[in-house]
């Protein structure tokens, strides 16, 4: 299982409530029309210079990267673009199955 994780900055002019609004209306939505994401989540930080967070799990990062160039990501970039930013970007392999309570 492969991890990418985004850190993101809001556009000076953004209002975080319309970008939170748009990635669960939105983000969220386009995910099903990525096949190679098994999952998908945005998550606020609290008093930081990066105001999000967001992490993507694929099987595959091959396959993702096909997804990135479809007209569904092209959209979701293009909206992105213009509230946000990602200042960092990291990626790895989980190890091992990972822990999930019951």
């Amino acid at each position: 299982m492969e991890l990418i994780v985004h850190l993101i900055r809001l556009h000076a002019d953004t209002d975080a409530a319309a970008f939170e609004s748009w990635v669960r209306e939105v983000d969220y939505a386009t995910c099903p029309e990525l096949p190679s994401i098994r999952s998908f989540s945005v998550q606020r930080i609290p008093d930081s210079p990066r105001h999000y967070f967001e992490v993507i799990q694929v099987d595959d990062l091959a396959e993702f990267e096909r997804d990135t160039r479809t007209p569904a990501f092209a959209r979701l970039v293009a909206a992105f673009d213009g509230m946000a930013a990602v200042t960092t970007e990291i990626a790895g392999t989980r190890v091992g199955p990972g822990y999930y309570a019951a």
